[in-house]
């Protein structure tokens, strides 16, 4: 929320957050697509009044039991919100999405898939 996103319970209330994307003029689609190229994933997802189709949606959601369940803590989180924000707001420069997607795989090394 501190870097613009509007979450759309207000917060974290459990292990899943809707996020709308309208006030950053991207699609859920969009996100989900480029994120996907960085090895992030995320699900688009209509939010509340929502002006797009539901096979292009305002939002994004996004899960934790992915993260916990390879060991992600907290103070990580911020570091994947931080590696989100920097691919949705260069969704347009293939080689800035494929830098982060360097970042995302190195942080992950410390979490392996079991």
């Amino acid at each position: 929320m501190d870097l613009g996103y509007k979450v759309i319970s207000g917060g974290t209330d459990n292990h899943s957050m809707l996020i709308d994307l309208r006030s950053k003029n991207i699609t859920g689609k969009l996100a989900e697509n480029t994120l996907v190229k960085a090895d992030i994933t995320v699900n688009k997802n209509m939010v509340p009044f929502d002006d797009k189709s539901p096979f292009v949606t305002s939002g994004i959601r996004v899960g934790t039991p992915a993260m916990t369940s390879r060991g992600v803590k907290e103070k990580d989180c911020i570091k994947i919100v931080q590696l989100i924000d920097e691919v949705l707001i260069n969704n347009e420069n293939e080689t800035k999405v494929a830098a982060t997607k360097k970042k995302v795989n190195t942080m992950m090394e410390k979490f392996p898939l079991y």
